[in-house]
């Protein structure tokens, strides 16, 4: 019984080189799902649609602040922390503060989770395990950031259609997508 399980599970992951695991593989934690929270409540005080959650995107997320935390170098100039290594089952994508390099960042929805339009991420770093009202009240402060949490500035006419996070010890991150995710995805028990 044992190996027919696991021959199931090595057909399952053949062909799919570049994803790193199922969908289901992944669940919110408390904090992930406050975030997502936070996220609306605000948005909702700007009197803005809430974004739906995503599977896909999060899942996105998951793995990137996994990267974050085992790989990134913070002394960088060349990369900043929307860069991925080359140390997992993607394309290494080192992406540079002058944004010529963004194209590298938006792919990674279709390439890890087969998520089929682009992904735009915000993120950021604590000294302390990351949270997610740190995470908001940072964003918020950003220039950078807080237009794409309330779709101005260059965002303006972006209607985002999903949204998908991730908080692993010290990084935060959150990803936005203009096109529908109907995966599901649980809390974390």
């Amino acid at each position: 019984m044992k190996s027919i399980i696991f021959l199931l599970i090595i057909l399952s992951l053949s062909g799919k080189r570049h994803r790193v695991d199922a969908v289901d593989l992944f669940c919110l934690t408390n904090e992930e799902k406050n975030l997502v929270d936070l996220i609306n409540g605000y948005r909702k005080s700007k009197r803005l649609k809430p974004i739906a959650f995503s599977a896909k995107l999060s899942k996105v997320a998951q793995v990137h602040v996994r990267d974050l935390t085992d790989n990134y170098n913070a002394n960088d100039t060349k990369c900043n922390p929307h860069s991925w290594s080359k140390k997992g089952k993607w394309s290494s994508c080192c992406y540079t503060p002058d944004h010529k390099q963004a194209k590298c960042m938006w792919d990674k929805p279709k390439e890890i989770a087969d998520y089929s339009g682009n992904g735009y991420e915000i993120a950021y770093y604590s000294s302390d395990d990351a949270t997610a009202e740190e995470g908001l009240e940072g964003w918020k402060k950003s220039s950078g950031h807080n237009p794409l949490l309330v779709n101005s500035g260059i965002w303006a006419k972006v209607e985002w259609k999903a949204m998908g996070v991730g908080i692993y010890k010290n990084y935060g991150v959150v990803w936005f997508g203009e096109v529908v995710d109907e995966s599901e995805m649980k809390v974390c028990e």
